[in-house]
């Protein structure tokens, strides 16, 4: 590797939510870049497959199930990932789950449901791993943030709420972490089309506006959010805290297109 400082060799990634979509394409370019990758979803099968794609990059991984609905189903995680690899470097929280609603018809129920997996499940992650990290003086928190921190978006209120929390989560645990050696960033990617928001984007005036307001005219490739993933998990990015990068072809720069 051309610039060692962002080489992830001997280190170990652990990406929640990283079976599917962006966190696997992160979990990807993780393992690309050098880390050993323990890529975790709620479905164990699911689990099994994405161990066997970063094996097949040569990199080391477990299979583990993990629910972020449930604090004791991270300490094992965390738990599994260190009887396997000794600590965790780096972790990527990336579960997240989306419902399009009117605001005025949102339950209680749904909107809970929504805020307990992208924003509280996100906060048990931080707390678990955070804990072990501090430990050692060392650490690289990743958040799957969204265009949503910064602009709303039509009837997802819930998910925009809970993503500009965790935007504002991201910058409170990089405060409270930077003397202990740990970096807390976050990624807000912009539109990539995946199998939560397909149904959202593909061939509707939601999509069209989409790549209407993104200047470069196309939705994301999820490939494409492996860079800025390994620059925030590497030593390169040592004094880059509390930051939200976006990854989103120029949307949220974008007033006028023409």
């Amino acid at each position: 590797m051309g610039y060692p400082e962002m080489d992830l060799s001997n280190q170990t990634a652990v990406v929640v939510g990283g079976t599917s979509g962006i966190g696997h394409a992160i979990a990807l370019g993780l393992a690309k870049a050098g880390a050993n990758v323990v890529a975790t979803g709620r479905r164990e099968e699911l689990a099994k497959v994405a161990a066997e794609e970063i094996r097949k990059l040569g990199r080391r991984s477990i299979a583990v199930a993990t629910d972020v609905l449930e604090r004791s189903s991270i300490e094992a995680l965390l738990a599994a990932a260190r009887a396997e690899f000794g600590s965790v470097e780096i972790l990527v929280n990336s579960a997240g789950r989306t419902k399009r609603t009117p605001t005025l018809d949102v339950s209680e129920k749904e909107w809970n449901e929504i805020l307990d997996t992208n924003l509280t499940g996100t906060l048990r992650a931080c707390q678990v791993f955070g804990r072990h990290m501090i430990e050692r003086k060392y650490g690289r928190i990743i958040n799957i943030a969204s265009l949503s921190s910064f602009v709303a978006l039509y009837e997802v209120a819930a998910y925009s709420a809970s993503k500009a929390a965790v935007a504002s989560l991201t910058k409170s645990l990089a405060v409270e972490w930077a003397r202990h050696g740990v970096c807390v960033n976050a990624i807000a990617p912009g539109v990539f089309q995946t199998e939560l928001n397909k149904t959202l984007l593909e061939g509707t005036a939601r999509g069209q506006e989409f790549r209407m307001r993104t200047p470069m005219g196309r939705f994301g490739h999820v490939e494409e959010l492996a860079g800025a993933a390994v620059f925030l998990a590497s030593k390169a990015a040592g004094f880059v805290n509390g930051h939200v990068l976006a990854v989103d072809g120029g949307f949220l720069a974008s007033g006028v297109n023409q």
